[in-house]
């Protein structure tokens, strides 16, 4: 059975006094939380698996950033981010395609258009799932894909129940002009993803 999404609460957001005085510390385990759920495929494409911290996080950095403190501004920022938590049956990532010069990266934006629909994970025995890509918003024209996307890849009870028991897990992208694949991830890896399942 699925659990219900664990959804960021109104009244557990810190205000933003409280999260200025907590904020290095918040900081750093945001941070090592971190580690243990990103994969670079290749040298330009990064994938963020969140959770619930890693988007409190955003939420109240977005609440720092902007001086938020009214309700409706408030609820506005959890609307955008509680749907990206996880639900017991998926992961979910934010996927970065990154080149540090801009006329490089307008170039290879225009190349990569589809690329958010070929990213791919594989629990070891199992299929190939690609993701479900930017249910929020296009994020693609007709000139050049976006260099942010949310990816949601959907696993079935067997594929759960097989990562929790400690299966290999891979993760890769096939697109005609970027492949690249993690053939097994880290046991910390594993172990922090398969946290997000029932």
């Amino acid at each position: 059975m699925q659990k219900t999404m664990h959804k960021i609460a109104r009244d557990s957001l810190l205000s933003l006094e409280v999260y200025a005085r907590q904020r290095k510390e918040f900081r750093a385990k945001v941070m090592a939380h971190k580690r243990d759920r990103t994969i670079h495929l290749g040298a330009h494409v990064t994938l963020i698996f969140e959770d619930e911290l890693t988007l409190r996080y955003q939420v109240q950095e977005m609440l720092r950033i902007e001086r938020t403190f009214e309700e409706q501004g408030i609820q506005d920022e959890l609307d955008v981010y509680n749907p990206l938590i996880p639900d017991g049956r998926n992961l979910k990532a934010t996927m970065m395609i990154e080149y540090v010069d801009a006329e490089e990266r307008k170039h290879a934006l225009s190349k990569l258009k589809g690329i958010e629909d070929r990213v791919w994970v594989q629990v070891e025995g199992c299929a190939r799932i690609y993701a479900i890509a930017d249910e929020d918003l296009e994020r693609e024209n007709e000139e050049k894909t976006s260099a942010v996307h949310f990816l949601r890849f959907e696993l079935n009870d067997g594929m759960a129940r097989a990562l929790k028991y400690g299966v290999g897990l891979a993760f890769g992208v096939d697109h005609p002009n970027y492949q690249a694949e993690v053939s097994t991830v880290t046991a910390g890896v594993r172990a922090s993803l398969a946290q997000d399942l029932d």
